[in-house]
């Protein structure tokens, strides 16, 4: 059975349940009301009656304005035998109610009692009366016709059943109805549920503009499930990309090296192994010249390869979410300390330090180690990139932050390849020969510069050279001695 025909029961079951209790007090009401206002009347009406003079007789009040006829009560008295009296319209009718019996009074006095005659069904009070022997004298019975009343109540127990009956048809109806309505897009929820298991479409979203109750809730609940499950699948889908990608680019650059070293690996092998004489044209001293090019092809085919190595290490401790721990760190002895070790790299340009000494009592939180190798990552793609002219290295202080500027006077590069200089393995010259390297050197400065909470600017122009500037957080301490 489904939600929309069980809600319709269960509501159509309460509200049955409680259609009954409704009127059967509604009924009970009536029906008690109704005969306790007739008891009180005839109660009143006995209350009113008084011995005859002659002792032997009970009389009817004539005095009062309402006789016993005009207030539809009929009135007996008998003693033990035979009736000796009846209202006039007990005789017009031939109405005659049954005596009480004599041998059990207490039983039958004061009290209430159902007579058919005729087809009629008369309410009837029995009361006694007693001489001063406590004898019984008389019968005093007067009673009502409750044949209206019956009717009345007759009436209202059809009404009642029919009227309940039509109101559940009636609710039932119109709760199915409701029911359907109002579990609609709940049905939606569930074509799109299917639609995203058949096929591969996250992109679906449910349509809803009702009231922001428990559905609407569920809908914006599943609406934002599958906004997050799409953005997860296309970052997933992106990381595929760059795991393909970075595979690709791993390949390409260590197939490069591993063929240099094994072409002259081959080719010593090649030398050393061949007999004396069939070594056409090559005395010892060419042998042993071309052996020395082979192996320092080899050893630095070798270091290449190993800085690939290192490199990719970093990028997967990255991806891995590793952090270092960071403490203050004074900047001015570390940028000294690397503006004098950059005098040692291989370089053509020439290389200019700036003015250090802002630099005397500012610190960073930072890893003194990480730092540095994010600085030479930047000196050292100067120097490559400037085959003439010139590399500097100065600082800037503004609103809390450092600047650590490199600039260089090389070959530059356009502001469309700005974007992708941070991504691993891009090389601003395509053709990737023009320029040693592996291309994962700026891909770890920025992870280092984010592990650090700062940011890197770059300007750049094809021809005119580019400048690199890390600002990072500062915190101001007392100058050093």
């Amino acid at each position: 059975m489904s939600i929309r025909l069980r809600l319709t029961a269960w509501y159509t079951g309460i509200l049955f349940v409680t259609l009954l209790i409704f009127s059967s007090a509604v009924y009970g009401f009536v029906h008690l009301y109704t005969y306790e206002e007739l008891k009180q009347r005839i109660v009143k009406q006995s209350g009113e009656m008084v011995l005859g003079t002659n002792g032997f007789g009970i009389i009817p009040t004539r005095d009062t304005a309402d006789r016993l006829e005009a207030a539809d009560l009929f009135m007996q008295t008998s003693n033990k035998v035979r009736p000796t009296w009846r209202s006039d319209n007990m005789l017009f009718s031939g109405v005659q109610f049954d005596i009480p019996p004599s041998d059990n009074i207490e039983k039958y006095d004061n009290t209430f009692t159902r007579m058919n005659i005729n087809g009629n069904s008369f309410l009837v009070y029995q009361k006694a009366f007693f001489n001063n022997s406590n004898q019984t004298i008389l019968w005093l019975q007067i009673g009502s016709n409750t044949r209206l009343i019956d009717q009345t109540l007759d009436r209202l127990q059809s009404i009642l059943v029919m009227g309940s009956a039509a109101t559940l048809v009636i609710a039932s109806t119109f709760g199915l109805f409701l029911a359907r309505k109002s579990m609609k897009p709940i049905g939606k929820v569930t074509e799109a549920a299917e639609q995203i298991q058949k096929g591969t479409d996250l992109s679906v979203r449910i349509e809803y503009d009702g009231p922001e109750d428990e559905i609407g809730q569920l809908i914006g609940t599943f609406n934002g499930m599958l906004e997050r499950t799409e953005s997860f699948y296309k970052e997933l889908e992106d990381a595929y990309a760059a795991q393909r990608r970075f595979v690709s680019d791993a390949s390409h650059e260590l197939r490069t090296p591993l063929t240099t070293i094994r072409g002259n690996v081959d080719l010593l092998h090649k030398m050393w192994t061949e007999a004396p004489g069939e070594r056409a044209n090559m005395d010892e001293e060419t042998i042993k010249q071309i052996s020395v090019e082979a192996v320092g092809d080899i050893s630095d085919e070798a270091k290449r390869m190993s800085r690939l190595v290192n490199d990719m290490l970093s990028l997967a401790r990255a991806d891995t979410g590793q952090t270092f721990e960071l403490d203050p760190v004074p900047l001015q002895p570390l940028v000294e300390e690397v503006a004098r070790r950059a005098h040692f790299l291989d370089k053509t340009a020439e290389w200019h330090v700036g003015e250090l000494s802002v630099l005397n009592g500012v610190y960073v939180e930072g890893n003194k180690d990480y730092l540095q190798q994010m600085l030479f990552i930047f000196i050292e793609n100067a120097f490559k990139y400037t085959p003439e002219g010139e590399v500097s290295l100065d600082v800037v202080l503004y609103k809390g932050q450092v600047g650590l500027r490199i600039s260089d006077t090389g070959i530059g590069m356009d502001k469309d390849e700005v974007p992708f200089i941070f991504e691993r393995f891009y090389r601003a010259d395509q053709s990737r020969g023009i320029t040693s390297g592996t291309g994962l050197g700026l891909s770890i400065a920025k992870w280092i510069i984010d592990e650090h909470k700062g940011s890197v600017e770059v300007v750049t122009r094809r021809g005119e050279g580019s400048t690199f500037i890390v600002w990072l957080p500062v915190v101001f301490a007392p100058p050093l001695e």
